[in-house]
């Protein structure tokens, strides 16, 4: 085998290589969860009726440096994605918090979302 197939054979694996890598990112989420609003109590003004009151916690011990950085952005989602399963149309008051403890010398540290699902009358 001559160094041009060699290089041909190697461009194509490489080639196929980054098909395979890119193709797992475009797997298709739910889109409705990105679209459910969140309002405030000031911009309801049709009626609605209170489904229920979404709570997800997530604990770590240790540091969790995967999602410090968009901690708000983790608990918006977890809410909407709960909110989606009760068949809401939007979320009221969110709120999202954390707090951290140690036991000993190991930092545990509670993420806390919260918000109202409301389905419009």
């Amino acid at each position: 085998m001559n160094s041009s197939n060699k290089l041909l054979l190697l461009l194509i694996f490489f080639l196929l290589f980054a098909i395979t890598l890119t193709s797992c990112s475009t797997t298709n989420k739910s889109s409705h969860a990105s679209d459910l609003p969140i309002l405030s109590q000031d911009e309801l003004i049709r009626p609605y009726t209170k489904l229920a009151r979404i709570q997800v916690t997530r604990e770590t011990y240790g540091s969790d440096y995967s999602l410090t950085p968009d901690i708000k952005a983790w608990g918006l989602a977890a809410v909407r994605q709960e909110a989606e399963k009760m068949g809401a149309d939007a979320i009221m008051l969110p709120e999202v918090t954390g707090r951290t403890t140690s036991y000993g010398i190991l930092p545990s540290t509670e993420y806390r979302a919260t918000g109202f699902a409301i389905k419009f009358k």
